[in-house]
């Protein structure tokens, strides 16, 4: 999947982006909290200064720059709690950036900004990522990328969710009431914890990891790598070279990546892409759709002739960006909050 990074190309190649600054960090009042207690596994050795942020001035979104963070190999959560009544429910965001970057405001911030007033904490996850240059050639497998080409960001959400359900009690939170939402390979990523959390993929480090990482439910937000056609071009682009399993005679378009195996152990999942996505095919939606229907997982699809890609929550002169309503009525029909 290229998700941000077709536009990072655009923005390279007109200069514009503004000088880089090093850390990332939230806004006041919001703890950020570092995942793993040391070495975070399989990890991979940046170029540059950690958590290089860049504000980007061109390429605008809804009229505004965009910040994206990069070399990011020391991941950390931010936790924003709900302002007035908490519902106990909470979401933990994974943003988007095609495995190279974070846009940690535009599909960050900004979604816990959209959260918290209704109620429900936000957990907003800083998972490794290399930056737009990538892992330097001389770094050991597994590069960056979406599992299994690399492990790393599936790791960071393995446990981070295992982390939020841990301090449940202290943080306000209903065990039961924890889901993801992640947009391009972000949604990927809301997709890969929705299919991978019976076994974690790394040796359980404390009690965090004894806790189930299975999302409560899921949303998952013009994503990638989701058909069988988007893992074949995964298999091939990667740093690591591989053939994707699929029968002879599967539709490419619609039959959904065998690395998201799907059972009716997912969790309940809401889609949402536009029809003229230029990164990300619409028929990664349509292809998880109909694995998850197959296997009787409650599932909602919001598809919408235009709006492009990498909206974020901004409202634009496309109605798909009135999503976060969609959204919110979905979760008091699941129960997940107050209808």
């Amino acid at each position: 999947m290229k998700s941000l990074i077709f536009a990072l190309c655009i923005v390279f190649e007109s200069g514009g982006l503004s000088a880089q600054t090093p850390d990332w960090q939230p806004s006041p009042g919001h703890m950020q909290l570092p995942i793993w207690p040391g070495a975070a596994p399989d990890a991979q050795p940046v170029a540059g200064p950690e958590d290089d942020t860049t504000t980007v001035t061109d390429s605008l979104v809804a009229g505004r720059p965009w910040v994206f963070v990069g070399n990011v190999s020391r991941p950390t959560m931010t936790i924003y709690s709900p302002k007035g009544k908490n519902t106990g429910a909470a979401v933990v965001v994974f943003p988007g950036g095609g495995y190279r970057i974070l846009a940690i405001d535009l599909e960050g911030t900004e979604v816990c900004d959209w959260l918290t007033p209704k109620g429900i904490t936000c957990v907003l996850l800083k998972y490794r990522v290399p930056g737009n240059e990538g892992y330097p050639k001389s770094a050991p497998y597994p590069k960056s990328g979406p599992y299994p080409e690399s492990p790393v960001a599936l790791e960071d959400a393995q446990r981070t969710v295992g982390l939020v359900r841990f301090h449940a009690a202290e943080w306000h939170i209903d065990p039961h009431k924890i889901g993801v939402l992640g947009f391009s390979a972000g949604g990927h990523l809301s997709a890969a914890i929705s299919t991978h959390f019976d076994k974690r993929l790394y040796p359980a480090v404390d009690g965090a990891d004894k806790e189930s990482c299975r999302p409560d439910f899921a949303v998952v937000i013009y994503p990638g790598h989701l058909s069988l056609s988007a893992a074949q071009s995964d298999a091939k682009l990667g740093a690591r070279k591989f053939v994707v399993p699929h029968p002879a005679n599967a539709d490419k378009e619609l039959w959904l990546n065998p690395e998201v195996p799907v059972t009716k152990q997912t969790p309940p999942t809401l889609l949402l892409q536009a029809e003229d996505d230029h990164v990300d095919n619409v028929n990664d939606s349509l292809a998880y759709y109909i694995a998850l229907k197959k296997a009787g997982v409650p599932v909602e699809m919001h598809l919408y002739a235009q709006g492009g890609h990498a909206f974020g929550l901004r409202r634009t002169k496309f109605p798909i960006t009135g999503w976060p309503q969609l959204v919110e009525t979905w979760l008091g029909t699941i129960g997940m909050i107050s209808e």
